[in-house]
């Protein structure tokens, strides 16, 4: 999932379809999806999205496959997940794991969430994670990328005083990207403190495919974290 930073209209850049579905993947894309996706418009109150009550709600922003977010949401279940993946073979992957597990503190977006960001109420949300996000590498894509000023900005609004923003890549180039807006953002406080801090996985983390990939490929991940700063 990528962002035109250079202008305010939207302009999308990543996949939305690969192979063909199967029979029962096109089912969950017809049936559960429509079942668990975000209402369109303005949203007044996240936690009341949920069929149980939740203790907080949490974001996660181009799942892939869903395995960190499945495992995020398995350990906590007083917690209400969001979860947006645009490419639909990674959401009915995902729809498929947590129909069969009977998991039912998520909802779900298939679009753009620099979009859905602004529909959030004000400080509504205890986290993001943003991992391992499209990397644009080359120097005339790089505007592509998801995180900018922009993006920051919609964070910090959707954020909670002291929220926590998580961003992983294997992509040097990204991470300096990345922590140097952070850094000049009036909303965060980076909290790592040595390179030990942001070298070392999150606690309770899964290792996605997309991560052993680029471990075999001989590439060392980063995982920053950053807090809301409050007003």
């Amino acid at each position: 999932m990528t962002y035109d930073s250079d202008h305010d209209e939207r302009a999308f850049y990543g996949r939305r379809k690969g192979k063909a579905l199967r029979d029962g993947q096109s089912l969950l894309i017809e049936e559960t999806l429509p079942r668990l996706r975000l209402p369109e418009g303005e949203i007044a109150d996240l936690k009341a999205l949920f069929p149980q009550p939740v203790e907080a709600v949490r974001l996660e922003i181009g799942f892939g496959g869903g395995e960190h977010l499945l495992m995020r949401m398995r350990e906590s279940p007083q917690i209400g997940f969001i979860g947006v993946e645009p490419f639909i073979n990674g959401m009915a992957k995902f729809l498929a794991v947590a129909e069969r597990e009977g998991l039912t503190n998520i909802r779900v977006w298939d679009d753009d969430a620099a979009l859905l960001l602004p529909r959030f109420p004000a400080g509504s949300l205890d986290a993001i994670d943003l991992l391992y996000p499209d990397p644009w590498p080359k120097r005339r894509q790089r505007k592509r990328r998801f995180v900018s000023e922009h993006t920051l900005g919609l964070f910090a609004r959707a954020l909670k005083a002291g929220g926590r923003f998580r961003f992983a890549s294997d992509i040097d180039d990204y991470v300096g990207w990345t922590l140097t807006r952070l850094l000049a953002s009036p909303d965060f406080d980076w909290t790592d403190e040595r390179a030990e801090d942001w070298r070392r996985p999150y606690p309770g983390w899964i290792r996605t495919r997309y991560e052993a990939k680029a471990v075999r490929e001989g590439r060392v991940s980063s995982y920053l974290t950053a807090l809301r700063r409050a007003s």
